[in-house]
């Protein structure tokens, strides 16, 4: 299997080393002529243009691996799509909304694959922790607690957003972990007075999300904070009805009434990451487990809670058309 890397910035470098690596790597698509010097000697085929790229070299690749900037995916995944190469896309989909629905709508309608590599489902703890809920070790879901607390004070080429950002891959910690699709959201975004000015950009959210089946999750999420740093998954307090587990820097903690046990061995748990779950899927003939369709129901959480916070409301998830409230 032989892929098109668009995109060597920082991101799009680690995805080069990964391709090439594996041998998988075709050739290489970068507007700024200067990235190819991270290239070195490598004698792979470089073009600034993704144009010029696909009229040459698309007929002998098998996917095409997105990681330009956000703004750009769209275009990027549309001309994929136009050579019906498949298409591992970084997250988002896009941060237009509207736009993701029509990337997903498209490659559903013409039965190309697109998924997103939504990474954070795949570490050990958190395939544990789902594998743990699955078995009943906590009875029934009842509530969920998630708190992210980080000083992530970055530059890109866009405003950064909390949610877009970071929270995205939280909100899909959640779907999975719950196996519940959200219902309602109602969320405030802002940038505390410990934060940076950055016009555009919101650094920290509170948000309650109401989950199919009557499960309630509440989010408390900064990267404008001074305190302890949690890790980049955040610490995490699952509720049952038979007991709790706890999530705290890659370590789990299952409490049945007073009793606490430690899980930190995750021999158990088979290690993937997302190019392997989307060679998988391509070869199986099935649909990826972040595809573009279901990673589009955790933009819809994002999408929500963005609006949200904008019309001071709890708003229903919608997939497609308006906001409800």
């Amino acid at each position: 299997m032989k892929a098109i890397l668009v995109g060597l910035g920082s991101a799009g470098f680690g995805w080069y080393k990964r391709l090439r690596d594996r041998g998988m790597l075709h050739a290489v698509v970068e507007s700024h002529e200067a990235m190819k010097e991270k290239m070195g000697n490598d004698p792979y085929p470089f073009y600034t243009s993704l144009e010029v790229a696909l009229r040459h070299e698309a007929e002998a690749a098998d996917f095409l691996v997105n990681v330009t900037t956000p703004s750009a995916h769209s275009a990027v995944n549309h001309a994929a799509f136009d050579y019906k190469l498949p298409v591992l896309c970084e997250k988002p989909i896009s941060f237009d909304f509207a736009e993701s629905v029509e990337i997903v709508d498209r490659a559903k309608r013409e039965n190309i694959p697109f998924m997103i590599a939504e990474n954070y489902r795949h570490f050990p703890y958190v395939r544990k922790l789902k594998a743990l809920i699955q078995s009943g070790a906590i009875g029934e879901l009842s509530t969920v607690e998630i708190a992210f607390h980080r000083f992530h004070q970055v530059k890109r080429n866009y405003a950064v957003r909390i949610l877009d950002d970071i929270g995205v891959h939280h909100f899909d910690m959640l779907r999975y972990l719950t196996g519940r699709e959200g219902v309602a959201v109602q969320a405030r975004l802002y940038d505390p007075i410990a934060g940076w000015q950055e016009e555009g950009a919101s650094l920290q959210c509170y948000a309650t999300i109401e989950l199919e089946g009557g499960i309630t999750a509440s989010y408390t999420a900064s990267i404008a904070s001074r305190g302890p740093a949690t890790g980049w998954s955040g610490n995490w307090r699952v509720e049952g009805t038979e007991g709790a587990l706890l999530l705290r820097d890659g370590e789990i903690a299952l409490y049945r009434g007073q009793d606490a046990t430690v899980i930190d061995d995750y021999s158990d748990i088979r290690q993937r990451d997302t190019l392997d779950e989307f060679l998988s899927s391509l070869h199986e003939g099935r649909e990826a487990e972040t595809s573009g369709a279901d990673y589009l129901k955790t933009q819809a959480l994002v999408h929500c809670a963005n609006a949200s916070s904008v019309s001071c409301s709890r708003l229903q998830v919608r997939l497609h058309g308006k906001d409800e409230a």
